[in-house]
């Protein structure tokens, strides 16, 4: 049978992990009562993880895949997402972190009328000032900067429409920004709070150096999901801004020339005057080339810059 919910796990070293985590998994999907798969993404492992997942995968309504290197989580779940075939797609960490008895709560809220339902770690069982404290800061400038308002957007255990994630390229380390990058797309978002538990065995494989990846993946985000269809707007918002700085700089500098005598030669504010008009034509023709590129892209790839929602029936004569 087509299944309804697909399991997506990424793996990376986690071989004590799996096997008691593949039972509770494989009992909460049991207790949705509908048909289910679990995808599991071997990211490179080391340490015969894959061994582990070879034996689910003999088991029926599971399946697994091995990269041939470290990729990293965003590739790991795109993979997982390209082999899904069920309508709701839920992810989870194999590091047992994530309990599995939270999905039929998420799940029953995807169903009633959900896009996404984010889990929210609030007693979470991490290092505080390694783990806790940078995602609280980052979680913060990520909602302020997008609008979409979460408590944790790096909790893996979330659940999604598929039609919806399918539509999502997946690039870097982007897959902590999908209830943003899908709410730009229109999708409803709410996050429920769930379960998170200590790690038993194994070790993180976070650390404070994903913070900067965070802060620099948050650009492209923002970028793609405001201007990527409009890429002059913010192009060239900055040219006027900087020509407008330019030229108040400027009229400064000739009324100290004609009002006090000052030589234009004794003024540096007139040399700043002439590099932020230099860097406003810069600006101004970035924007056009960006959306030379842009309506290159979407031309080439056939892809519509809007999303459907929903469409009414038509009447029958």
């Amino acid at each position: 049978m087509t299944p309804v919910i697909s399991a997506v796990v990424p793996v990376f070293n986690e071989r004590e992990n799996l096997a008691p985590f593949e039972k509770e998994l494989s009992a909460a999907l049991a207790r949705l009562n509908v048909p289910y798969e679990i995808i599991w993404v071997d990211d490179g492992s080391s340490d015969g993880s894959f061994d582990e997942l070879r034996r689910f995968a003999s088991t029926s309504g599971q399946r697994a895949l091995r990269f041939a290197k470290n990729y990293g989580q965003t590739a790991a779940l795109a993979a997982g997402f390209a082999q899904a075939r069920g309508e709701w797609i839920v992810t989870l960490d194999a590091d047992g972190q994530n309990d599995p008895e939270d999905i039929p709560r998420l799940f029953a809220a995807a169903a009633a009328g959900m896009d996404v339902v984010s889990g929210w770690r609030r007693n979470r069982r991490d290092a505080f000032f390694s783990r806790i404290l940078p995602s609280r800061a980052a979680n913060r400038i990520i909602s302020a900067v997008t609008g979409v308002k979460l408590h944790d957007f790096g909790c893996t255990l979330k659940i999604y429409r598929a039609a919806l994630l399918k539509s999502v390229d997946l690039y870097g380390e982007m897959h902590r920004f999908l209830p943003a990058i899908l709410g730009y797309a229109g999708a409803s978002v709410t996050e429920l709070e769930v379960n998170h538990r200590p790690r038993t065995t194994g070790k993180s494989k976070y650390g404070l150096a994903r913070t900067f990846k965070v802060a620099l993946d948050l650009l492209t985000v923002k970028f793609m999901g405001d201007f990527i269809t409009k890429p002059i707007y913010l192009f060239g918002g900055l040219s006027f801004a900087l020509m407008a700085a330019s030229a108040l700089m400027a009229a400064y500098t000739l009324y100290h020339k004609l009002h006090h005598g000052v030589f234009v030669k004794d003024q540096p504010l007139f040399l700043v005057a002439i590099f932020f008009a230099l860097v406003a034509v810069q600006f101004a023709f970035m924007g056009l080339i960006a959306e030379v590129l842009i309506r290159t892209y979407h031309s080439a790839n056939r892809r519509p810059t809007y999303a459907v929602a929903e469409k009414a029936p038509a009447a029958v004569d």
